[in-house]
């Protein structure tokens, strides 16, 4: 038996969720298939963002003292964390039964161009649908290092913040920004933290200046960083490593495996639909989201690109305006793109840094400050940290590197200029509040 609908969606993350109440609203007779309960809300809400910037704010606040202390102290954010995330998954389940969508829990998988099979508790069932939105997410990237699949002392992000002790010591493998937000976070809880990464540069892709500022903070509270690491093994709580020539091994409580992950395509068997994947094992899609099928669409992290749930939010805007607008919205007119990771101090970015500037052989002049000058910044007593900013001759911001308290909020100022094309000026120039720290941008681009 098949159930004939107006809208398939598969994944309950940020797009997909959007995606289904507004249709819903609209009289579309919609389903959304989720294959785990436990994430309805999607990455996000459930193990992504918002715990996980949750317990960095409960580990800014953690209590000097004894590691018991800190222990029961960690082990209370812990619950709490789970609180709110459960609020907000259920608030995301009640507000589509509300809107009139069917939510179905099962793994979704292609039939052909138009139906989807659900394996449900129950058994087996199909699915039709005029139009199919797929929205399944991202997975953890496991690397293939001896015997990581078989201690119980490796976690992925989502298994670490469900862990109730608190680590005394946590190796972190990769020195991207999710494992050095981890690394900022468990430091600051007080756990001894060392972060393991492969590339001898530390955050290659940043500036120079800007990664060598993240480093001496990080290191200064405690992280230990070891760059050039190749991880030969691990067996229970003990990481084999060769550095410098030298074989080394470390022994933890805990060890993260951050390093990155992939989109969530294997149950989806794309190919009997006709749609393609790119190299990253993503959904290929047009500049409107549009799969080789117009009538099926992707969205998320599931595209294998940037993984950000205001992206994601974004993408359902331009699908919403392609199936019923004027299809004027794409991924080429988003504008800027900005991001921040909350270490302490956050680092927040947008648009070209110098590297990517002189890649792309565009000229420019570089203006900074260091955040100490900022008044607010001695309010906050936050100090540390540096602002930049690049500029070209007549005043075009071609981006801003913020690595100060705050910076989350700022960056979206900067954007929203970029975006409108205002010139530098025009931030020198504008009456800020004060005390604020979006008040330095007079000064940065008055430099």
């Amino acid at each position: 038996m098949i159930t004939d609908y107006d809208v398939l969606i598969a994944g309950f993350g940020k797009a997909g969720k959007t995606i289904a109440a507004k249709l819903a609203a609209a009289g579309r007779k919609v389903a959304l298939i989720e294959k785990d309960p436990g994430m309805y809300g999607g990455t996000c809400i459930n193990v992504g963002c918002i715990p996980s910037k949750r317990l960095i704010e409960d580990a800014m606040h953690a209590p000097d003292g004894l590691l018991e202390e800190k222990a029961e102290y960690y082990r209370r954010a812990i619950a709490e964390k789970r609180i709110l995330t459960a609020a907000l998954r259920k608030a995301n389940y009640d507000k589509l039964i509300a809107a009139g969508v069917s939510v179905i829990d099962g793994t979704a998988s292609f039939e052909d161009a138009f139906h989807l099979a659900v394996d449900t508790a129950e058994g087996r069932i199909l699915l039709q649908g005029k139009q199919i939105i797929i929205n399944t997410g991202s997975v953890p990237v496991i690397p293939p290092i001896p015997g990581a699949d078989q201690s119980r002392y490796v976690h992925v992000s989502e298994t670490l913040m469900d862990l109730e002790t608190l680590p005394e010591h946590l190796i972190i493998v990769g020195g991207g920004y999710i494992g050095l937000e981890f690394a900022s976070m468990y430091r600051e809880f007080g756990s001894s933290v060392t972060v393991l990464q492969d590339q001898k540069e530390f955050l290659p892709k940043e500036d120079e200046d800007l990664a060598a500022s993240i480093r001496s903070v990080l290191e200064r509270k405690g992280v230990r960083i070891i760059t050039g690491a190749r991880i030969s093994g691990i067996q229970e709580n003990v990481l084999a490593y060769e550095a410098d020539g030298k074989s080394e091994t470390l022994q933890a409580d805990a060890i993260l495996l951050a390093t990155g992950r992939r989109p969530n395509t294997a149950d989806l068997h794309c190919e009997r639909a006709g749609i393609a994947l790119n190299a990253r094992g993503g959904i290929e899609t047009d500049e409107h989201l549009r799969t080789a099928q117009r009538h099926i669409w992707a969205a998320g992290d599931v595209l294998g690109k940037l993984q950000f749930t205001y992206l994601s939010l974004d993408d359902s805007r331009i699908i919403l305006d392609d199936m019923n607008g004027s299809g004027t919205r794409t991924i080429e007119n988003r504008g800027a793109f900005s991001y921040s990771v909350f270490l302490d101090p956050p680092f927040s970015r947008v648009g070209l840094n110098e590297k990517e500037a002189q890649r792309e052989g565009i000229g420019y002049r570089t203006v900074s400050l260091p955040a100490s000058s900022v008044p607010k910044a001695k309010v906050l007593r936050k100090q540390e940290g540096m602002l930049k900013a690049l500029i070209t001759e007549d005043g075009t911001i071609l981006g801003a590197e913020l690595f100060c308290a705050e910076s989350p909020e700022m960056i979206n100022l900067v954007k929203l200029a970029m975006d409108q094309n205002l010139k530098a000026d025009v931030l020198k120039n504008f009456i800020f509040t004060h005390p604020t720290m979006s008040e330095s941008l007079n000064d940065l681009f008055s430099l």
